[in-house]
């Protein structure tokens, strides 16, 4: 890298034998001090690395006499001259060097810290977090957050030279609730009334395309109470963009153009395009997922009209009843699994809302067991196997229900988790992909316990063109001009073609079943706005830290954010959220009322 520094300074991490004869000075915290009698070595480490440091007896007796003071997170500063080291040590970049020691600053004592600065120290993550300034230092944390940042930049850089510009939107907006909880924030000077915190730009970059800025780019936070997975946070980053007088196809060769790049500078990967892409119902029906993993194959075998008449009242009642009869056979599981592993894979799609697992194992010596063979005709098991692939030594796993979606997202998620179990999914393989065409809507239940239509995505996607009719007869089989960037399993990004058409977004809120005023209390200023002149827009944002961590190599999102939050969305090293006193909950007008503490 380059050195930012002057007067000889230079990051502990960046020496190596071109710089022997150098003098240099290095600044940051004592990882370790080994006294070996005369000689005294000191490991500095910052951002960058280690610089193994010597300070010798015999050449300085008193910096000798001052280097034994140092102990373990100190900080410091230490110049000498670089110089080869006389016992190397491959494992690290600056292994084949050192600094002879002419003299050495110490900044700040340390006391004995809770844990080890190491990587690979077993620490409880409640102690991590409470202590997170330390366990930044840990050289994995560092280099992910450099990774973040070099990540954003690229981003900023690519954007930039496609003709986009970068504009901040509000973060004390409206609140607009449908989907994820807002963060709410009272206002003091309008007593009762409250901003919410962004879930997402989505209505300002609309607006700003209907301003004339044709190409919207922000490195944005935003906002969501909800609750807390590996993979989320309450409060995240967003690479998000949005472009004027485009289409899907627009759109998505913008992004994969960004995609090559980030793959190329980031991974050494140099992605081939076009990029596959997928509808929805293809991924629902082959792999049970709308972010499928293409690592592997096991795809779903849809049974449904196989099982109709089949004997087996389970399969035939989901059969007949409109629903699915879906099947995965995991080669080679029959011998691998016992039947109490496989027992346990029927609990685990009960978690995905599955009544229950059916099942046959066979084993490379021809037997067969099985949860519900015996109702079968031999020609029906036969015609079964043969409809999966099945062969000796493989496990068949059936899953059946009159929710055709509810079936394959159980199914999606054994094939996931049966191929982590097999140790099928392969390392270092990325297999990024677009899926398109999602439904315009879905059922869902409102606080009252009724059905009704939400957006599947938010209530500004356009739908596809040759749908729009279907506003009037059969809403539910819309299909959206929306897309998702996939990656190994995991979404990366999404966004969609949105309406500019003022009357179809008015039919989009009435599907909704949004009244006129719930519609022009929560979006009239996005209503009238297209009243005068809304181009064809359409976006897209990636989620920055769950893309850092797929290209960091960690399984957690934690580790590529500075100060997250644990499960419950508190903080532990801040101790929040917090209590206020008085005097700020009565200038905001607010009276609490909580359950007595017991």
């Amino acid at each position: 890298m380059n050195n930012p520094f002057t007067n000889g300074r230079v990051y502990c991490g960046s020496i190596r034998e071109e710089d022997i004869g150098k003098r240099v000075t290095v600044c940051g915290w004592v990882a370790r001090a080994r006294d070996l009698g005369g000689l005294i070595f000191v490991d500095m480490r910052d951002r960058e690395g280690i610089a193994q440091c010597v300070f010798d007896q015999t050449i300085n007796p008193e910096l000798f006499d001052k280097a034994q003071s140092l102990r373990s997170e100190y900080t410091a500063s230490i110049t000498g001259t670089v110089r080869m080291r006389s016992s190397i040590n491959e494992k690290i970049p600056t292994g084949r060097v050192e600094i002879l020691a002419e003299s050495v600053t110490i900044f700040a004592a340390s006391e004995t810290t809770p844990f080890e600065i190491l990587d690979d120290v077993s620490v409880n993550d409640a102690l991590r977090l409470k202590y997170r300034y330390l366990d930044l230092r840990r050289p994995t944390l560092q280099k992910a957050l450099a990774l973040r940042h070099r990540i954003t930049q690229l981003a900023r850089n690519y954007f930039d030279e496609n003709g986009f510009l970068e504009i901040e939107t509000p973060i004390l907006t409206k609140s607009t609730p449908e989907g994820a909880r807002d963060y709410l924030v009272p206002s003091r000077v309008h007593p009762g009334e409250f901003y919410a915190l962004p879930q997402s730009p989505q209505q300002y970059k609309q607006l700003l395309m209907l301003s004339g800025f044709d190409r919207y780019i922000q490195i944005a936070r935003c906002f969501r109470d909800e609750d807390l997975r590996y993979d989320r946070q309450p409060e995240f980053t967003q690479i998000d963009l949005e472009m004027s007088f485009v289409d899907i196809d627009d759109v998505i060769a913008v992004n994969e153009g960004f995609l090559k790049r980030l793959f190329k500078e980031i991974q050494g990967i140099d992605l081939q395009l076009p990029l596959q892409r997928m509808t929805y119902a293809e991924a629902m029906s082959r792999y049970g997922s709308d972010k499928p993993d293409l690592r592997f194959g096991m795809e779903l075998h849809d049974l449904t009209e196989l099982a109709k008449d089949c004997g087996f009242s389970v399969f035939e009642n989901a059969a007949n009843s409109g629903g699915i009869v879906t099947a995965i056979c995991a080669k080679g599981a029959g011998d691998k699994l016992s039947r109490k592993e496989v027992d346990a894979l029927g609990e685990y799609v009960k978690t995905y809302r599955a009544k229950g697992l059916a099942w046959i194992k066979l084993t490379t010596k021809g037997d067969m067991s099985s949860s519900f063979a015996k109702f079968l005709s031999a020609e029906k098991l036969e015609a079964l196997k043969q409809a999966v692939g099945a062969e000796n030594g493989d496990l068949i796993l059936c899953v059946a229900d009159s929710d055709v979606e509810l079936a394959q997202n159980a199914l999606g998620a054994l094939r996931c988790n049966v191929a982590r179990k097999l140790d099928m999914i392969p390392a270092n393989v990325w297999k990024p992909l677009w899926i398109v065409e999602f439904p315009l809507f879905e059922y869902g239940e409102d606080d009252d316990g009724n059905t009704r239509l939400y957006a599947k995505h938010h209530p500004f996607t356009a739908p596809m063109d040759e749908d729009i009719a279907l506003f009037d007869t059969d809403p539910i089989k819309m299909r959206a001009k929306a897309y998702d960037i996939v990656l190994n399993g995991t979404e990366l990004g999404g966004g969609s073609i949105r309406i500019h058409d003022s009357g179809v977004q008015q039919k989009m809120f009435n599907a909704l079943g949004f009244t006129n005023e719930d519609t022009e209390a929560r979006f009239g200023h996005m209503l009238t706005a297209f009243k005068y002149g809304a181009p064809p827009h359409g976006g897209l944002a990636y989620g920055l830290d769950r893309m850092v961590m797929w290209m960091a190599g960690t399984e957690n999102i934690r580790d590529v954010i500075a100060f997250p939050k644990v499960q419950n969305a508190s903080d532990l090293m801040m101790d929040c959220p917090s209590e206020v006193d008085d005097k700020q909950l009565r200038d905001l007008s607010i009276k609490l009322d909580l359950p007595k503490k017991e």
